[in-house]
C-alpha cells in the first residue's frame, strides 16, 4: 500500500504472511485506517533525519564563517617582526605541509592564534578549522565529542552524531590543552595519527579522515610521560614540529602595538564613538611589569582602563599594577634610601653587566642571566640611561 497523501509518497507499506488467503476485507479496512498515521510517522522520521544532517552541515558552515569573520576583523599576529619573529618563521616553514605541530607556551600567550595562522597559511585554509579545548570536555563525553557516536551507543544517544574529527575532514583540528586527554582518548588519538581512521562510539564501521592535527599545551609533557600520565608514543607523534611561544615578559617590545590593537578591538565591542588616546608615559609603565598572565592579562588591564577612562584618555594607575604584581626578591641597592622602580632596575642591570664585563648578548651574557631578549634589554637600558656598546 503506497503511503500517499496529496500526491506525496514517502514510503510504501508491505505486509507479508506465510501461506495463502491470510488477509480478509477486515484487514484491508484496518490498514486503510492506519494509512494516515503510518504516513505521518514515516514523514516525521525522514524529516528528523534531514534536520540532523542539515544541523551538522550548519555547524560546519558556522565554524567556517566564524573563521572568515575573524580574518575580516583583523586576526593579525602582533610582534611577528619583533618578539614573535622566530615563531612566525617556524609557522611559515610548517604551514605548507601536513605534519602535526605541537605548540608550547604559558597560559595566555596566544597558542590558538598561532594554530590559526598555521591553518590560514596552509593549503587547507578553505576547509574547516575545528577547535577543541580538551580541558573543557568531561572525560565521560570526550570520546563522543572527538569521534562521534551511533544511535543507542549510550543512554541519551538518540541519534547518530558526527564527532569533531569528522567535522574537520579536509581541514585542521586544533586540540588545545592536549595534556588533559584521558588515557582512553590518548589511545584513540594515537590511532588517528597513525592510520587517519576513526570509529564512532558504539559503531563498527571505520571512517577515513583527512585531517591535520595541531596540539597545544602549557603543561610539561615530558614530565607527564615520566609520571605515566601521558603516552610516550603519542607525545613523539605530536612532537613532529614543536613551536614554543615566548611569554610576554620576554618580548615587551611588542606591548605598545598590542595595547593599541586591544584598544581598537575593545572600543568596537563597547561601541565607543571614538578611539581613546593613551596618556603619555602610560605604556612605559606596562613595560616594566612581568605579566604572569601574558597577553590575556594585558587584555584585561586595557579593558578595565577603557571602562574607567576619563575624557577619552586612558591610563594605567600605579595601584592597578601594584595589585597584580607578583612578589619579587628585594634587589641589592647601593643607596638603600632609593626605592623608585626605575632606579632599582637600573642598579640591578648595572650589577649584572659588571658580572659579565659588559657583555649583553650570547652565552653568559647579561640578557641570558636576566632571562630577557637582548633587544629588549638594550631598549630598556636606553630608557634608563645606561651606557653600553664599544667605546
Amino acid at each position: 500500500m503506497p503511503l500517499a497523501i496529496e500526491g506525496h509518497v514517502p514510503a510504501t507499506l508491505a505486509l507479508i504472511a506465510a501461506g495463502s488467503n491470510r488477509y480478509t476485507e477486515a484487514h484491508v479496512k484496518l490498514f486503510e485506517i492506519l494509512k494516515e498515521p503510518f504516513f505521518f510517522v514515516i514523514s516525521n522520521n525522514l524529516k528528523h533525519r534531514e534536520i540532523l544532517k542539515l544541523k551538522d552541515l550548519l555547524e560546519d558552515d558556522n565554524k567556517y564563517y566564524q573563521d572568515q569573520l575573524q580574518k575580516i576583523r583583523g586576526d593579525v599576529i602582533l610582534g611577528a617582526d619583533f618578539g614573535l619573529k622566530e615563531v612566525m618563521q617556524m609557522v611559515r616553514q610548517v604551514a605548507p605541509l601536513s605534519s602535526s605541530a605541537l605548540i608550547l607556551g604559558e597560559t595566555g600567550t596566544g597558542k590558538e592564534v598561532i594554530a590559526g595562522a598555521i591553518h590560514n597559511l596552509s593549503p587547507r585554509r578553505e576547509k574547516p578549522f575545528i577547535k577543541v579545548n580538551c580541558g573543557a570536555i568531561p572525560n565521560t563525553l570526550m570520546d563522543s565529542e572527538l569521534f562521534g557516536h551511533e544511535k543507542g551507543a549510550f543512554t541519551g544517544a538518540i541519534s547518530q552524531k558526527r564527532g569533531r574529527f569528522e567535522r574537520a575532514h579536509g581541514g585542521t583540528i586544533f586540540l588545545d590543552e592536549i595534556g588533559e586527554l584521558s588515557a582512553e582518548a590518548q589511545v584513540r588519538l594515537l590511532r588517528v595519527l597513525q592510520e587517519k581512521k576513526i570509529e564512532r562510539v558504539g559503531g563498527t564501521d571505520t571512517i577515513d579522515v583527512n585531517i591535520r592535527i595541531i596540539a597545544a599545551t602549557h603543561r610539561d609533557l615530558p614530565e607527564m610521560v615520566k609520571a605515566g600520565k601521558f603516552r610516550e608514543d603519542l607525545y613523539f607523534r605530536l612532537k613532529v614540529f614543536p613551536i614554543e611561544i615566548p611569554p610576554l615578559r620576554d618580548r615587551n617590545d611588542d606591548i605598545p602595538a598590542l595595547v593599541q590593537h586591544i584598544i581598537q578591538l575593545k572600543a568596537r565591542e563597547m561601541k565607543l564613538g571614538s578611539i581613546p588616546a593613551i596618556k603619555n608615559g602610560a605604556i612605559e609603565k606596562l613595560m616594566t611589569y612581568a605579566w604572569p598572565g601574558n597577553v590575556r592579562e594585558l587584555e584585561n588591564i586595557v579593558e578595565r582602563a577603557l571602562i574607567i577612562r576619563k575624557n577619552d584618555v586612558i591610563e594605567f594607575p600605579d595601584f592597578e599594577i601594584k595589585e597584580i604584581r607578583s612578589p619579587k626578591t628585594t634587589l641589592p641597592l647601593h643607596n638603600q634610601d632609593t626605592f623608585e622602580l626605575d632606579n632599582i632596575e637600573a642598579e640591578h642591570i648595572r650589577k649584572v653587566l659588571k658580572m659579565t664585563n659588559g657583555k649583553i648578548e650570547g652565552k653568559e651574557g647579561a640578557a641570558e642571566l636576566l632571562k630577557v631578549n637582548p633587544a629588549t634589554l638594550r631598549n630598556r637600558m636606553r630608557k634608563l640611561g645606561i651606557e653600553f656598546g664599544r667605546k
